[in-house]
């Protein structure tokens, strides 16, 4: 059951997307946005005498923003949805993206420099996360397991087109269930602690700036901070460059950045590039 939730999950969200119902722009209400992207790559060998093995690989990506505008405040809702995997000779189908992401944020127009607010976030997975070994794998996360949630309040500004930043005293949890190690377990203490309540301060840094008529470049950089040491500061560092090739055909090019000193005193690193189909719902 909850294996058939987790492959399903995708496609219910997919389908919500393509049933809302497209709307103007005034003004004052409602201005949504909804894309979806799907790489696709393949490759496969008969008799080929220099070598290699068969490999296929896939990635969905659903971005969403729901803003609503009116005289004295701005409510914007984001969704991220990622999700793929790949296969590689008889090794097996793999993960290779997995990410839940909701954000909400309302902001009070009082047409000064800085504006209050306040915000919710969370972000999980959709399948078991495994590390794999040469003849074996662990599985060392789960669907809502770690489940991460923020709540703050605070001031935001704009100091340049496409640049937006808030700062605010926050709340993070961090929720799990069968994996309370390393992301809520205190390993100085004898009990296992499945939650972790977490109390500082925030700064979210978020650009986009068009670089040309069919290049895009998206950072959104998110600092916590428990107030402990410059060493004990969350990092979450995501960016995204999309250059659009032709109507329906992307190149999108992710680079990850993550710091949690309770998960890993390294830093934590991903890259991707696909390319694929986009079309934009809404």
């Amino acid at each position: 059951m909850e294996r058939g939730l987790k492959t399903i999950l995708p496609v219910v969200i997919l389908l919500f997307a393509v049933t809302v119902a497209a709307q103007e722009k005034p003004k004052y209400g409602w201005n949504n946005e909804i894309i979806g992207n799907l790489g696709l790559n393949q490759v496969g060998f008969d008799n080929w005498s220099q070598g290699g093995e068969n490999a296929f690989s896939w990635q969905f990506d659903l971005n969403a923003k729901f803003i609503n505008t009116s005289e004295k405040a701005t409510w914007t809702t984001t969704g991220k949805f990622a999700y793929g995997q790949s296969r590689v000779g008889d090794q097996g189908t793999r993960k290779t993206v997995d990410e839940v992401r909701l954000e909400s944020v309302l902001k009070f127009n009082i047409e000064k420099a800085a504006e209050p607010y306040l915000s919710l976030g969370g972000w999980t997975q959709f399948a078991d996360g495994l590390i794999y070994g040469e003849n074996s794998s662990t599985v060392v996360s789960s669907f809502f397991d770690p489940l991460y949630l923020t709540q703050s309040a605070g001031i935001g500004f704009e100091p340049a087109t496409g640049l937006k930043v808030r700062v605010g005293a926050s709340a993070k949890q961090t929720f799990t269930n069968s994996f309370p190690a390393p992301y809520a377990d205190n390993p100085d203490t004898p009990e296992i602690e499945k939650t972790l309540s977490e109390y500082g301060a925030e700064s979210v840094i978020d650009f986009t700036r068009k670089l040309s008529e069919d290049l895009v470049l998206k950072s959104k950089m998110e600092l916590f901070s428990n107030i402990k040491g410059v060493d004990e500061i969350d990092v979450n560092w995501d960016t995204q460059m999309t250059a659009k090739v032709a109507r329906y055909i992307n190149v999108n090019l992710g680079i990850r950045l993550l710091y949690d000193r309770n998960i890993s005193k390294k830093r934590q690193l991903m890259q991707s590039l696909a390319i694929g189909f986009t079309y934009t719902f809404l």
